[in-house]
This record gives structure tokens, C-alpha cells and sequence, in this order.
């Protein structure tokens, strides 16, 4: 049985996300990632991580700067909703919904468990 501190604990762990999922501007980079994986994939890319999108593309479908993209992708990245790809010198940006997914799914469990 779920005690109210482990509940407290899973809150705790899904607060990042939740920070993360609570701002139009971060779902919005989330949508474009999202569809240029989608795209990708459909032209036979294997894994997440041989795809994604640099600043400049993700400004490009957006309307925002180049340095307010970086700084949403920051906290994307600390949250653990994206990762990022090295190729030369430029960053590309691709989706790790994982563990956020395991992260979230665990909190949904407890609740239950807790409140049934």
C-alpha cells in the first residue's frame, strides 16, 4: 500500500515534468519534435536518437528567437523530455519520453492505490 510519503515522493519526482508540460511554448517544441520524428521515421530512421532538429529548424517552425528555443530546450532537457545529438559542431534535439512516461505512470499507480 502507498504510504503519503512515497505519494509525496512520486509528486516530488514528477514535479520537473510537470514545470516542463505547464508552458504552451515547451508543448509547442514538443509538437515539432514530435512531427519531425514522425516524418523521419517514415523515411526509414531506425532510432529517436539518428533524428531531431537543430535551434535554427525549431525556430524556424516557431515563433520564437533562437535563444528563447534554447532556453525552453534547456529545461525540456532537465526534465528529461528531450536529448540531445552531437554531429560536428551543431546540437540536435530529439524527444526521450522513456522514462518521464515510467515517471508518470508511476504517480498514476500510487494515486490509485492510495486513494482505492
Amino acid at each position: 500500500m502507498t504510504t503519503p510519503q512515497e505519494l509525496h515522493q512520486q509528486f516530488e519526482a514528477c514535479m520537473p515534468l510537470f514545470i516542463a508540460l505547464g508552458d504552451p511554448v515547451r508543448l509547442a517544441i514538443i509538437e515539432v519534435l514530435t512531427r519531425e520524428a514522425f516524418r523521419q521515421n517514415q523515411e526509414g530512421h531506425i532510432a529517436f536518437e539518428s533524428c531531431g532538429m537543430n535551434v535554427n529548424e525549431i525556430t524556424c517552425r516557431t515563433s520564437l528567437s533562437r535563444p528563447a528555443i534554447s532556453h525552453h530546450l534547456k529545461i525540456l532537457k532537465q526534465a528529461g523530455l528531450v536529448d540531445i545529438r552531437q554531429e560536428g559542431t551543431a546540437n540536435y534535439y530529439y524527444l526521450t519520453l522513456r522514462r518521464p512516461n515510467q515517471i508518470l505512470m508511476e504517480l498514476g499507480y500510487r494515486l490509485n492505490e492510495f486513494l482505492y
